[in-house]
């Protein structure tokens, strides 16, 4: 057993990517993919001719595409996470009695 060669993992930890894109946004981008695909195919069975179905789903796929990409490198693996987080923190809480902030009593005790 001296002699066995392991391969080692260099990125144990680390998350995906994919020419670019990091993590989360793998998933994104193929479930536009996908939305695209079916887009098209309702497209053309109504009947819209195929050209135009085409030129649709290149204008949409293009802009699905920069979009993904934009927000993977603005806001990067976490990034997004982060952001739609910090949207739902109220930025005031409004408080109209102080009834809250009083110890309730234990049922069964004499204290009022």
């Amino acid at each position: 057993m001296a002699n066995s060669v392991y391969q080692i993992n260099k990125g144990i930890n680390k998350s995906i990517e994919f020419k670019g894109l990091k993590a989360q946004y793998i998933w994104y981008l193929g479930g536009g993919v996908v939305a695209l695909l079916i887009v098209f195919a309702a497209m053309y069975i109504i009947g819209l001719p195929t050209y135009l179905c085409i030129g649709i789903i290149l204008a949409a796929g293009t802009f699905l595409v920069m979009r993904i990409y934009g927000m993977s490198h603005k806001y990067g693996e976490h990034g997004l996470m982060k952001a739609l987080a910090r949207k739902q923190v109220p930025r005031t809480i409004k408080s109209r009695s102080r009834k809250i902030f009083y110890p309730r009593p234990l049922k069964g005790s004499n204290i009022k």
